[in-house]
């Protein structure tokens, strides 16, 4: 099922977004992108994600940008003011002659403002806070979608159920019809041939057990019964629904192979059309 959630803050100097989206998927694929500096966070965001996403291809996406505010410059001003300060203080302490602290200061740690290496655990709190965040949304975004696809299932399960009613109505007219064209096709034979009533009568009894639909019919009641239970149920059921959905095809070929009349046939396209839309959309049940 697809689904998408974002979150955004800030710490310290820097803007940081974290991002799920998913794309449909019958197992769990997880795609995350993480700072360089996180990386041995994985295992640990990968568990998490485990317990809140059931299914799906799903990017997590963590960005760290400086802030609009932040400062720009290449040089850590702040330390190398700092320095400067330090070694005027030692000058004055030694009595020291020299003034050329800039060439020694340049070459102490900090004072370029470059990517930092070294994990933040202040801005990782932050990112787990964005994190359960967008999880929300991107839940909520699944929910909301869920109950859509919910009403589209029941909608079509109640048109399949239409077709079934009016095969159920015209069932009597279509079995007399059969009969009667049995009946006339043997007394154009009997005028040249010797037909044995009681054998004719046996054959077509058989014939028309054969043909009929009766326990399909019934079944496939049962089975849109089920689908609806079960789409209904609080528990993930996407591949039961899946297997349902392919018991319901099955019987409703059936009444298609028998049915042996032109109403009963466009009634079964019809359903067979409803049962393929149900099946594409059978995929993004979770």
């Amino acid at each position: 099922m697809t689904g998408f959630g974002k979150a955004t803050g800030i710490a310290g100097n820097n803007m940081i977004s974290v991002e799920v989206k998913s794309l449909n998927s019958k197992f769990l694929e997880l795609n995350l992108r993480l700072p360089s500096v996180y990386k041995d966070k994985d295992l640990e965001v990968r568990n998490e994600l485990n317990k809140n996403i059931e299914r799906g291809k799903v990017d997590f996406i963590v960005t760290i940008e400086s802030a609009p505010d932040a400062q720009k410059s290449v040089f850590n001003t702040e330390v190398i003011g700092q320095y400067f300060k330090d070694f005027a203080k030692i000058k004055k302490e030694l009595k020291l002659d020299s003034q050329d602290y800039l060439n020694i200061i340049m070459r102490l740690p900090n004072v370029l403002n470059i990517d930092k290496t070294v994990a933040d655990p202040k801005e990782w709190k932050t990112i787990e806070t964005l994190s359960k965040k967008a999880l929300k949304e991107f839940n909520d975004f699944r929910l909301k979608e869920g109950k859509t696809l919910q009403k589209d299932f029941e909608q079509r399960i109640e048109a399949i159920e239409d077709c079934l009613k009016k095969i159920e109505k015209s069932e009597d007219g279509r079995m007399k019809a059969i009969k009667g064209r049995l009946t006339k096709n043997l007394e154009e034979i009997m005028l040249s041939v010797q037909v044995d009533k009681n054998r004719f009568e046996q054959e077509l009894i058989y014939y028309m057990e054969k043909i009929d639909i009766t326990e399909e019919k019934v079944r496939l009641r049962s089975h849109l019964g089920f689908f609806l239970e079960t789409l209904h149920d609080a528990d993930s059921n996407g591949k039961k629904l899946g297997f349902i959905l392919q018991e319901i095809g099955r019987e409703i070929n059936t009444i298609g192979a028998k049915a042996n009349d032109a109403t009963i046939q466009r009634l079964v396209v019809q359903m067979k059309d409803e049962l393929e839309k149900m099946k594409e959309q059978s995929a993004n049940v979770i």
